[in-house]
């Protein structure tokens, strides 16, 4: 066997060096709790959720109206649009409607599920936390709704 002898300073030094590292590395990692999760969204189905703000309802930077824009998005075969429409009242869906016209077979089966869930979705939040990401599994034609929100907040500016 062969044994080493490290001098008691040296084996004092690392283990110093040891604790403040420790030290170091604890006060740059976040609490366990740091302020939860800021994503409202995480619902697989769906990444827009969140209940009407009081302030959004009295304070809204938005006209009450029924608004309709079109968007569109790049799918593997084509490009595709939508056509959204809108009801707001005091800042706040209370209504929406999407049309699509889909040129390819599966661009069909996503639309059709992003429709059967968008209102679920939309309505009842203030449309400035509006953004969608993916409804129903489809994520492709949240880009087409997003694109015709984004004109629907533009006409809709008070």
């Amino acid at each position: 066997m062969i044994r080493t002898t490290v001098p008691t300073s040296v084996r004092k030094g690392a283990a110093l060096a040891g604790i403040a590292g420790l030290l170091v590395l604890a006060g740059c990692s976040a609490p366990a709790d740091a302020e939860g999760n800021t994503d409202t969204a995480t619902s697989p189905e769906s990444t827009t959720s969140s209940a009407p703000s009081d302030d959004a309802a009295t304070d809204s930077a938005y006209k009450d109206g029924t608004y309709t824009a079109e968007g569109s998005y790049q799918t593997p075969e084509t490009v595709e649009k939508v056509s959204v429409t809108l009801t707001l009242a005091e800042g706040v869906v209370t209504d929406v409607e999407v049309t699509g016209d889909p040129q390819a077979p599966e661009t069909k089966q996503f639309q059709g599920q992003f429709i059967d869930g968008i209102a679920d979705v939309v309505t009842g939040v203030p449309l400035d936390e509006l953004k969608v990401d993916k409804v129903a599994g489809s994520s492709l034609t949240s880009g087409g709704f997003n694109q015709a929100l984004e004109t629907i907040k533009e006409e809709a500016a008070a």
